[in-house]
C-alpha cells in the first residue's frame, strides 16, 4: 500500500474545511434562492451518464476533457463535464410534454480533465440556469440580467460581463479557410485571450487582408454600443449583420434596465463548448485570470436529442467566486451562535440539548466535563454559550 497516496490528493481537486464548506453551502443557497425567485425550478441529474450525452454538440477531440470509464456491460460512461447537455437530455426525454418555456436551475459538481498547471480544477462546482423554449431579445435579456443579479448576490461588487455573438465569431473563423488543426489552435488562443499567440498564428498560417483584419477586430473590439459602430468590416458580412443588430438591441434594453455599468461588448468571446449558436457572455472580476461566470444561447443542442428547441443559460463557478471574495479580504463566514451543553446526568443533558435545538439553536454536547467551570472554558474556546445540567437544575 502506498502511504503517500493515502495522504495526498490527486491534482486538480481539493478539500473544503469547515469554514470553506459553510461559505460554499451559503453561496449555493443564495444563488438557488435567487434563481427560484425568478421562476426557475431546481433539477438534479446523475453524476455520470453515457458518453454520448456529452458528445452532443461537440467537435471532434473535445472528449479529451472527459473522465471516461467502462461498466460491466462494456458501455462507455463519463462523469459530467458541465450541466447543459444533461439538462438538454432531461428536457428532451422526461420533460418534453411540459409547457414551454421551461425555467430550470441547478447546483452541481462537474469534472474535467484539465491542466492544473494552468490554474484549472478537475473537480469543481457550478450553479446556473437554463431557459428552454424561448428565443429572441426578451429571453436573452432575462438570462443576462439574472447573471448580473447572481454575481451581485454572490457578494461581488467590481465585475463586468462581456457580451459576444458566437454567430459572428464563427463566421469570421470560417472565412479564414484554415484546416481543422490550425483552426483549433486559433480558437484556443481566442478562448484564452492570448493576443501574442494569435499574432504568431496569423504569421505562421499566412493570414492577410480582410480575413486577418476581421479576426484582429474580434480580438480588440471592446466597449459599449459605440464599439459596435466600429465593427464596419464585420457588418459587411451578410451572416453577421442580423446577429450584430440583435446584440445591440439586447444591450440597449439592459442599459435601460440600469445594468449598463456592468456590461460591455466583446466579440472575441467564444466559450469552451461548441454548441453555442448566438449571444454568449462571460463575467470577469479583478484579480482572477478566468471568468467567474459564462453562458449563452445554444439553439441546436436539443435537436441532437430529438427535440428541436431554442435555449440559453449560464453557470457561475462557485470556487472562483469564493476565491475572489477571499482575495478581496471578505470576512470569513461567521458560525451561528449556539450552546455547549454538559452536566452530571447524561439523560438530562440529552433532553436539554433537544429542547434548545427545537428553538432552532445549534447545540453541541460535551461529555466527561466535571464542573460548570470546565464547561465554561470549553464553551469559550468554541465560541458557544455554556449550559450546565445537574441534578439540581442548570446554570448558564
Amino acid at each position: 500500500m502506498n502511504l503517500n497516496r493515502q495522504l495526498q490528493l490527486p491534482e486538480g481537486v481539493d478539500d473544503f474545511l469547515p469554514g470553506a464548506a459553510a461559505a460554499k453551502r451559503d453561496l449555493e443557497y443564495k444563488l438557488l434562492t435567487l434563481f427560484q425567485g425568478w421562476g426557475y425550478q431546481e433539477v438534479v441529474t446523475p453524476t455520470f451518464e453515457f458518453v454520448e450525452v456529452f458528445q452532443a454538440g461537440q467537435a471532434n477531440g473535445s472528449e479529451d476533457v472527459l473522465y471516461k470509464f467502462i461498466d460491466r456491460q462494456g458501455r462507455v460512461l463519463a462523469l459530467r463535464p458541465e450541466m447543459t447537455a444533461p439538462i438538454a437530455r432531461l428536457v428532451a426525454t422526461r420533460l418534453k410534454r411540459e409547457k414551454l418555456p421551461l425555467r430550470l436551475c441547478y447546483s452541481a459538481t462537474v469534472f474535467r480533465y484539465e491542466d492544473p498547471a494552468r490554474g484549472r480544477r478537475r473537480e469543481f462546482n457550478q450553479a446556473g440556469v437554463e431557459l428552454l423554449g424561448a428565443s429572441g431579445v426578451g429571453a436573452d435579456c432575462e438570462v443576462v440580467a439574472l447573471a448580473v443579479e447572481a454575481l451581485l448576490q454572490a457578494g461581488l461588487k467590481e465585475f463586468r460581463i462581456g457580451l459576444g455573438q458566437v454567430a459572428v465569431t464563427k463566421g469570421v473563423l470560417a472565412e479564414l479557410n484554415l484546416p481543422g488543426e490550425a483552426l483549433a489552435r486559433v480558437k484556443e488562443a481566442m478562448v484564452g485571450k492570448d493576443w501574442v499567440r494569435l499574432s504568431y498564428l496569423c504569421e505562421e498560417y499566412g493570414l492577410k487582408g480582410d480575413a486577418r483584419r476581421c479576426l484582429e477586430l474580434l480580438f480588440t473590439l471592446h466597449g459599449g454600443r459605440e464599439a459596435l459602430r466600429g465593427a464596419g468590416p464585420l457588418s459587411k458580412m451578410k451572416a453577421a449583420r442580423e446577429p450584430l443588430e440583435h446584440l445591440e438591441e439586447v444591450l440597449a434594453v439592459l442599459e435601460r434596465y440600469g445594468l449598463g455599468s456592468y456590461l460591455f461588448i466583446d466579440l472575441g468571446i467564444l466559450r469552451d463548448f461548441d454548441y453555442y449558436t448566438g449571444l454568449v457572455f462571460e463575467g470577469y472580476t479583478a484579480g482572477l485570470g478566468f471568468p467567474v461566470l459564462g453562458g449563452g444561447r445554444y439553439d441546436e443542442l436539443l435537436q441532437e436529442f430529438g427535440y428541436p428547441c431554442p435555449a440559453t443559460g449560464f453557470a457561475v463557478g462557485l470556487e472562483r467566486v469564493l476565491t475572489v471574495r477571499n482575495g478581496l479580504g471578505s470576512p470569513p463566514e461567521e458560525s451561528p451562535t449556539g450552546y455547549l451543553v454538559a452536566g452530571e446526568d447524561l439523560a438530562e443533558v440529552l433532553l436539554r440539548a433537544r429542547e434548545l435545538r427545537l428553538t432552532g439553536a445549534r447545540v453541541q454536547l460535551a461529555w466527561g466535563l466535571k464542573t460548570p467551570e470546565e464547561a465554561a472554558g470549553e464553551a469559550a474556546e468554541r465560541k458557544l454559550t455554556p449550559v450546565w445540567v445537574s441534578s439540581r437544575g442548570e446554570g448558564e
